[in-house]
């Protein structure tokens, strides 16, 4: 999630005195939230080339997911883009350029961090693929580091911050040194969402482009 898809970490004094809870909020997570929704901010922060200052983008959006497999953003601003994973396809739909991306979900999503939410079943499965690690509290929230397994993963790291239960953050960090940093906001857990919203009909006349 390049375009599509951050915290400080608590100095080691505070560190003992406040235990980590990261990965007990995951698996309550994981246990109880079979589906969710919320809006969320996203803050892109490409590595600094030689001579220039690092890049940070900004956008907004609503997120919504029904596990297994199936999620829905909507980024509104600053460009409108769709991305939604039906079960079998992963659609990406860009307004601005009026060109759908399809691909297979399974061959897109694997070891991404669409995983660690919306498509593993639970804890056990979620660790065959990601090495799971409590980190210190900080910024009030319990957080978790999840390191690909695979070596091949297009992903370095990434951490998933939790109030409680409730996913409050991402902070996903790619092979190529970019940061990606998703923060939740007014997150309701296990609403009622209708089928139709985890479905994409390319809209007419839209450029369609099938990878393989």
């Amino acid at each position: 999630m390049n375009r599509h898809t951050i915290a400080l970490l608590l100095i080691a004094s505070c560190a003992l005195s406040a235990r980590a809870q990261g990965l007990k909020g995951l698996e309550e997570f994981m246990r109880t939230a079979k589906s969710g929704r919320a809006g969320f901010t996203q803050t892109v922060t490409s590595p600094p080339r030689e001579g220039q200052a690092a890049r940070t983008k900004t956008s907004s959006g609503s997120f919504a997911f029904q596990r297994p497999l199936r999620f829905r953003f909507d980024y509104q601003k600053p460009f409108v883009q769709t991305i939604v994973a039906d079960g079998q396809m992963l659609w990406l739909y860009d307004q601005d350029l009026n060109q759908v991306t399809a691909r297979s979900q399974a061959e897109a999503l694997g070891n991404t961090p669409a995983a660690l939410i919306a498509m593993a079943a639970d804890l056990k499965a979620l660790d065959k693929d990601f090495q799971l690690q409590d980190q210190p509290t900080s910024e009030g929230l319990d957080w978790v580091l999840a390191t690909p397994r695979s070596r091949d993963s297009q992903l370095q790291q990434v951490r998933l911050g939790f109030n409680g239960a409730e996913l409050a953050a991402l902070d996903i960090l790619d092979g190529f040194g970019q940061r990606s940093v998703l923060r939740f906001a007014k997150f309701e857990l296990n609403p009622n969402l209708p089928a139709t919203q985890f479905q994409f009909k390319p809209p007419a006349g839209a450029d369609v482009v099938r990878s393989p």
